[in-house]
């Protein structure tokens, strides 16, 4: 029977899009965070993990590695913001993900910097948004 460290083992050294899709659904919060570093995790998988929750800590480190993950494609970016977005709602500071997002060429503008008017939102991490998006225009 396969422990922890496998999981952990695979999730970072896998290059098999389907063991990689496999290993999404395991319940521990470190294997996701491996996948979403790992360059062969598939935009199937990424979308997947965008939805998983664990605690406030690992779900926002998660959300800034799925938004900073190379193959993230524009749906799994969408559904990443929109993961961000009800975790500010929700009074949380998802502040690291909203950053990486602003500096992801795959969103509009417009999208990102909504994040900055929601509930969770400080006066800094807004400057700081205003201040990666105006590069990008």
């Amino acid at each position: 029977m396969p422990t922890p460290a496998d999981y952990l083992a695979l999730a970072r050294a896998e290059r098999d899009s389907l063991v990689l899709q496999r290993l999404a659904k395991c319940p521990y919060p470190f294997v996701w965070q491996a996948l979403a570093t790992n360059p062969h995790t598939p935009p199937e998988a990424l979308q997947e993990l965008s939805a998983a929750r664990d605690s406030v800590w690992n779900d926002n480190k998660l959300l800034r590695l799925l938004a900073d993950h190379p193959s993230a494609s524009p749906v799994v970016l969408r559904a990443v913001l929109e993961a961000v977005a009800a975790k500010l709602e929700e009074g949380e500071r998802p502040y690291a993900a909203v950053l990486a997002l602003a500096d992801r060429l795959e969103l509009e503008v417009d999208e990102v910097r909504k994040l900055g008017t929601l509930r969770g939102a400080s006066a800094r991490l807004r400057h700081l948004l205003n201040l990666r998006l105006s590069v990008r225009i």
